[in-house]
């Protein structure tokens, strides 16, 4: 779990502090947090690290997913992309919807499959979070999700 933030500490940072938990819940292991400030070359330079890592299937960034100057997490991303998933960002900005209306529209979630890792991008608020593990990543990070989930992909590419 990554939060992108020029603010947050481990300490202070709810958002990832709450991705890592529901991650660990979910029955993942080896779930690590960092931080990164907003700054493109820093954010690709990590997830690059961890996209090289055999042991990282997924990489959760929260925050800079919003249209400011500093929102600059899809932009760090995509050129490390094998494959955009479109869907993904498609579907939390529509579950936004029925809790924040058309501020949803100012959302740039998204998910790519970067080499053989999995990268979602997130907004950097609890409710995004929450939205976004409860109500997508609980079952397409579960092998037993079925017509199919993100586990079994991994494990075809892998």
């Amino acid at each position: 779990v990554i939060t992108v933030s020029d603010t947050r500490t481990l300490a202070t940072d709810t958002s990832g502090a709450l991705a890592a938990e529901r991650l660990t819940a979910m029955g993942h292991t080896d779930v690590r947090r960092l931080i990164v400030t907003d700054d493109i070359p820093r954010i690709r330079a990590e997830v690059t690290r961890l996209i090289a890592d055999p042991e990282v299937a997924v990489i959760l960034l929260t925050g800079g997913t919003g249209i400011t100057r500093r929102d600059v997490t899809p932009e760090a991303i995509a050129p490390l992309a094998t494959r955009h998933i479109p869907g993904f960002g498609e579907l939390f900005r529509w579950l936004s919807f029925a809790d924040i209306g058309t501020s949803a529209l100012q959302s740039r979630a998204d998910a790519w499959l970067c080499q053989d890792t999995l990268v979602f991008a997130l907004p950097g608020s609890t409710g995004a979070v929450e939205l976004a593990m409860d109500r997508i990543l609980s079952e397409q990070l579960d092998a037993r999700h079925k017509p199919c989930n993100f586990i079994q992909l991994l494990n075809r590419i892998r």
